[in-house]
C-alpha cells in the first residue's frame, strides 16, 4: 500500500512540476506534501582516530519557494547537534534537487558538502525497482571525517526509476494482493485462488506446477497453515519457483510460496477496524493499531473469523479381485467453527544503524464437523447391503510464534549483517465419534453396529537460527553469506476405542491406535556472489546442507517401544541466475538450481498405521532423497504504461522421485482376511516441463485485466515389484483471468475466473510443506493415493464489488460485497486406478457464498519510515541493487 502511494506521489510530481522546486517541501497541496519523505543520516568521526565526535553542529540548507517573491530561495532546513556516538539525522525532506550540508565545531575545519538523493523524475512507461527508489529516499551519508585540512567530498549521485506492474526479481515473482477484493474477510487459502500459477483444490491444498510448495511467512518457515492466516493482513505473495542458494534446498521440486504480511511503521498513530458477515450468518472482525514515537515502534493486529463449510461428494469404487465388488459412497458434511489471530511487534531503533525487533503471533481455533455417509455394497453386480455412517468430530488448534531480530548497517549503503531467531509452537487436540450401522436390503439390521471413538492430540515445535551478511563490494558486485540451523520436534497420539456391548463400555484397540514422536534437524551454510557487466547481471551461489531424522514409536505409557534413525550426509546445491536487461522495459533471465526432497517421518516409518482400516498406511525406511535439477527462462516486458507481460519456460528432472503405490497383503486386524496397503517407493525418474504466460494490461482507463495461462507436461517412470511398471504421462493446462472495472470514482468491480483442464494426479508429497497442513489421516486425504489417474476439468467464476470512501485527516473506508463460484460450477472430479481397483470421485464445497465486509482506516499518511535500517521489511533477492 505504502509503495503504491509513493508511486502516486511521484506521478503527481510529474504533473505538478514539483521538480522545479528542489529542496523544499511544499508550495501547498497534498501532492507536494507527500514528497517530503527524504531522510539523511550519518556519523561524524575524527579523521585520525576515527572516534565519534559529539557536539558537532550540522546544518542542512536547501531551496524553498517563497510565496511573497514567487521565486526560489535558499533557506536553512534544519540544524542539529551530533549525539555522543556522532549520529545526526534530518527527516521529512523533499526527495528532488541538491542540498548543502555544513559541519562545524571548535578546533576543526568547517566542512561543506553538496548532497542529493539522486532520484530522477519518473517517466511514463519506465520500468525499474521501487524498492531501490525507496532505498534512495533513505540516504546514509556514512562516516563523515573532520580534519584540520578541509576536504570537499564529491557529490552523491544515485539513479532510480519507476516500478513495473510485475517485478521479476532475481529469484522470485511478486504479486501485490493488498487490494484484492476477493480476499476481504477470508483466509489466505481463498486468496491463493487468484494468484497466477497456483492451483487450489477443494480441501484448500495449494499446488505450484502440480506439486506442493513450501509455505513461508515473511521469508521464514512456519507451522501456521494457510487456512489460519487472515487474508486482510497479507501485503503480497512471492512465488520463488526456483530458489537460490540463500534458501533451503529441501522442500521438493515445487519451490517456495512466501507470504509477506503487511507492515506498518508510520510516524505517530494510525490503525484500522474491519468487520463482515456472510450469507450463512458467520461473522468476522478485527483491527490494527500502530504507534511510533522517537526510537520505538509498536504494532498490534487482531482478527476473528467464524466459518461454516458445507460439502457434498460421491465416490464409486470397483474392487478388481477374484470376487469383484463395488462400493458406492454418498457423503455430506457441515463444518462450523472459528479462528482468531493476534500479532504484535516492537522495533527499537537504537541509532541510525542498529535496530532490534521482536514480533509474536498467536492463533486459536475450534471446528466441529458433522458428516453423514451412505454406502451401498455390491458383490458380482448384486446388491447385498447398505450402511449409514455418522461421524461427529471436534478439533482445536493453537499456534504461538515469536521472532527476535537484530540488524546492523555499516557506513556503506547496502553493507549489513542481520541475525534472527524464530520459534513456532503448534498444538492440537481432536475427538470423534463414529457410528457405522449396516442393514440388509429389506432394512433389517445386519449384525451389531460398529461404534468407534477417537481421542488424539499432537504438538510441533520449530526453532530456526539464521545469520545473514551482505556486502556490496563495488557498485557492480555484491557478496552474501549466511548460516542456518532448523530443528523440528513432533509428537502425536491417537487412541481409538470400540464399543463393547458385553461390558457396555468403549475399549481401547491398540492395533488402530498410534503414538509416535520424531525430531528433524537441518544444518546449512550458503554464499552467493553477484556481479554486473554492462547489461548482464549474474548471481552464482552454493549451499551446503545436511540433515537427520529420528523417529520413535511410543507405548501406552509414553515410553519408547521402537525407533529408527536416518542420516542424510552433507550435500552441495549450486544455483546460478543470469539476467540480461534489454532496455528499461524488458528483462530476460535464465536460472538453474539443484533441490532435494528428503523423505519425511511418515514416509520412513516402517510400522503400519491401522487408524483407517480401509486404507492402511506404512512407510519405507529404505527411501532415498529425491534430487531435482530445475531450469527456468523468463522474459519480462513492461510494454506500455499500466501493462506488463511475463513469460516463463521451465524444465525439471528428478531422480528417485518419492511416490506412492498400493499393494495387497494380509490384514492383521482380521485374521484370514487381506487389505490394501499404501506405501512409498523411489521412482526411477520423473520430469516435467511447461510454459507460464502472465499478462496484465490496461484495456481502457476503467478496465484492467490480468490473464494467466499455464501449459505443462509431466511424466513418471517407476518399477514396482510384482506389479506392472508405472509409466504415467499427461499434458495439461489451466488458465486464470482477473478483471477490475473502475465504474466511477471510488466504485470498482472485480470479476475473476479460472479453468483447469484434465490433470494428472500429483505424485509423492514429501518433505516440503503443503497448503492446509493438517487433515484427517496422518498421510493426508484427497484422491486415492498410490494410483494412476487424473483430475477432470473444472471451472468457476468469482465476483466482488467495492465502494471506497475518503474523508479529511487521512480517514478512509471501503465496503465490499463478494460471492465465490457464482454459477455453482466448481465441481472437483477425479479418476484413479491400480491393479486392484478403479475409482471415480466428485466433491463440491461452499458454492455461492455471499460476503459483506466493511473496513475503516484512520491516521495520517507518512511513508518516511520505509528506511534502510528496517530489519526484515525487505525480503528481496540478492541482486535487487542491480535491477
Amino acid at each position: 500500500m505504502n509503495r503504491i502511494l509513493l508511486i502516486i506521489g511521484l506521478s503527481l510530481a510529474v504533473f505538478t512540476g514539483f521538480a522545479q522546486f528542489p529542496g523544499a517541501g511544499a508550495r501547498g497541496g497534498a501532492g507536494n506534501q507527500n514528497m517530503n519523505i527524504g531522510h539523511f543520516y550519518g556519523k561524524v568521526v575524527d579523521s585520525k582516530t576515527n572516534k565519534s565526535m559529539e557536539g558537532v553542529t550540522v546544518q542542512l540548507r536547501g531551496n524553498k519557494f517563497d510565496t511573497a517573491t514567487k521565486k526560489m530561495k535558499e533557506v536553512v532546513l534544519g540544524t542539529v547537534i551530533t549525539k555522543a556516538n556522532g549520529d545526526f539525522s534530518f527527516e521529512s525532506l523533499a526527495i528532488f534537487g541538491n542540498f548543502k550540508l555544513k559541519l562545524s565545531t571548535l578546533a576543526y575545519k568547517t566542512l561543506d558538502q553538496t548532497i542529493s538523493f539522486g532520484i530522477k523524475m519518473p517517466t511514463a512507461g519506465g520500468g525499474a525497482n521501487m524498492q531501490q527508489m525507496l532505498g534512495m529516499a533513505d540516504k546514509d551519508l556514512g562516516n563523515i571525517k573532520l580534519e584540520e585540512d578541509a576536504t570537499n567530498l564529491a557529490n552523491v549521485t544515485v539513479t532510480a526509476s519507476s516500478k513495473p506492474q510485475f517485478e521479476l526479481g532475481i529469484d522470485r515473482k511478486i504479486f501485490n494482493v493488498d487490494k484484492n477484493l476477493m480476499g476481504s474477510g477470508q483466509t489466505a487459502t481463498e486468496l491463493m485462488r487468484n494468484i497466477p500459477a497456483l492451483n487450489v483444490d477443494i480441501d484448500g491444498n495449494v499446488t505450484l506446477r502440480n506439486a506442493a510448495p513450501t509455505i513461508f511467512i515473511d521469508g521464514r518457515p512456519t507451522t501456521i497453515t494457510l487456512d489460519q492466516i487472515p487474508a486482510d493482513i497479507i501485503d503480497k505473495v512471492e512465488l520463488i519457483t526456483n530458489p537460490s542458494a540463500k534458501f533451503d534446498a529441501s522442500g521438493g521440486n515445487a519451490g517456495i510460496l512466501n507470504i509477506v504480511l503487511k507492515k506498518n511503521r508510520k510516524s505517530g498513530y494510525n490503525g484500522g477496524l474491519r468487520g463482515g458477515i456472510d450469507s450463512r450468518g458467520m461473522l468476522n472482525g478485527g483491527g490494527d493499531i500502530n504507534l511510533r514515537q522517537n526510537k520505538l515502534n509498536f504494532t498490534a493486529v487482531g482478527i476473528y473469523n467464524q466459518r461454516k463449510s458445507i460439502s457434498e461428494g460421491i465416490t464409486d469404487r470397483n474392487n478388481i479381485l477374484t470376487t469383484p465388488s463395488n462400493i458406492y459412497n454418498l457423503q455430506n458434511s457441515i463444518n462450523t467453527g472459528y479462528f482468531a489471530f493476534l500479532r504484535g511487534g516492537m522495533d527499537y531503533f537504537a541509532d541510525n544503524r542498529n535496530t532490534f525487533s521482536i514480533n509474536a503471533n498467536y492463533n486459536r481455533g475450534r471446528f466441529d464437523n458433522d458428516q453423514t455417509q451412505r454406502l451401498d455394497s455390491t458383490i458380482k453386480n448384486i446388491p447385498t447391503s447398505y450402511s449409514d455412517i455418522n461421524t461427529m468430530s471436534t478439533g482445536n488448534f493453537r499456534n504461538l510464534g515469536t521472532q527476535l531480530s537484530y540488524k546492523h548497517n555499516f557506513a556503506k549503503n547496502g553493507h549489513n549483517i542481520s541475525t534472527d531467531y524464530n520459534f513456532n509452537s503448534s498444538s492440537n487436540d481432536n475427538s470423534s465419534n463414529i457410528g457405522n450401522y449396516t442393514f440388509n436390503l429389506n432394512g433389517s439390521p445386519k449384525g451389531l453396529p460398529l461404534l468407534q471413538r477417537g481421542l488424539g492430540d499432537g504438538k510441533t515445535t520449530n526453532s530456526t537460527f539464521q545469520l545473514d551478511y551482505e556486502n556490496p563490494l563495488t557498485d557492480d558486485t555484491k557478496f552474501e553469506a549466511g548460516a542456518r540451523a532448523a530443528i523440528r520436534n513432533f509428537t502425536n497420539q491417537l487412541n481409538q476405542f470400540r464399543f463393547n456391548p458385553a461390558s457396555n463400555q468403549y475399549v481401547l484397540v491398540p492395533f488402530i491406535s498410534s503414538r509416535y514422536k520424531y525430531i528433524d534437524e537441518v544444518f546449512a551454510a550458503y554464499s552467493t556472489y553477484s556481479f554486473r557487466v554492462k547489461k548482464w547481471s549474474y548471481q552464482l551461489g552454493l549451499r551446503a546442507e545436511s540433515s537427520n531424522y529420528k523417529g520413535t514409536l511410543l507405548n501406552a505409557s509414553g515410553a519408547d517401544s521402537a525407533s529408527f534413525k536416518v542420516d542424510f550426509p552433507l550435500s552441495l546445491f549450486p544455483s546460478a541466475f543470469i539476467t540480461y536487461k534489454i532496455n528499461d522495459k524488458q528483462d530476460y533471465q535464465i536460472n538453474y538450481s539443484r533441490r532435494v526432497n528428503r523423505p519425511n517421518f511418515f514416509q520412513l516409518m516402517p510400522f503400519p498405521d491401522y487408524s483407517d482400516p480401509q486404507n492402511i498406511n506404512i512407510g519405507n525406511a529404505g527411501l532415498k532423497p529425491e534430487f531435482t535439477h530445475s531450469f527456468e527462462m523468463s522474459w519480462n516486458n513492461a510494454y506500455k504504461k499500466g501493462s506488463n507481460f511475463l513469460a516463463t519456460l521451465f524444465f525439471k528432472q528428478s531422480t528417485n522421485l518419492i511416490t506412492r503405490y498400493i499393494y495387497r497383503d494380509a490384514n492383521a486386524l482380521i485374521p484370514g482376511d487381506s487389505a490394501f496397503f499404501s506405501t512409498f517407493i523411489n521412482a526411477n525418474s520423473a520430469r516435467s516441463f511447461g510454459l507460464e504466460l502472465t499478462n496484465k494490461i490496461a484495456l481502457t482507463t476503467w478496465w484492467e485485466a490480468t490473464v494467466n495461462l499455464n501449459i505443462f507436461n509431466s511424466r513418471i517412470n517407476a518399477t514396482i515389484a510384482g506389479q506392472p511398471d508405472l509409466i504415467q504421462e499427461q499434458w495439461s493446462w489451466f488458465a486464470k483471468m482477473n478483471n477490475t472495472f473502475k465504474i466511477v470514482k471510488g466504485l470498482s468491480i472485480q470479476l475473476s475466473g479460472d479453468y483447469q483442464a484434465r490433470t494428472v494426479l500429483p505424485q509423492g508429497g514429501g518433505g516440503g510443506g503443503g497448503g492446509r497442513g493438517g487433515g484427517g489421516m496422518m498421510f493426508g486425504g484427497g484422491p486415492q493415493s498410490g494410483a494412476q489417474g487424473y483430475n477432470l476439468p473444472r471451472y468457476g467464476v468469482d465476483f466482488a464489488i467495492r465502494k471506497d470512501f475518503t474523508w479529511k485527516k487521512g480517514r478512509t473506508a471501503n465496503l465490499t460485497l463478494s460471492m465465490n463460484d457464482i454459477f455453482r460450477t466448481q465441481l472437483f472430479q477425479s479418476y484413479s486406478e491400480s491393479s486392484f481397483f478403479n475409482q471415480t470421485a466428485q466433491r463440491r464445497r461452499d458454492p455461492q457464498v455471499l460476503r459483506l465486509n466493511f473496513s475503516y482506516r484512520f491516521g495520517k499518511f507518512d511513508i518516511s519510515l520505509f528506511k534502510r535500517k528496517n530489519t526484515k521489511a525487505d525480503q528481496s533477492g540478492g541482486m535487487d541493487m542491480m535491477q
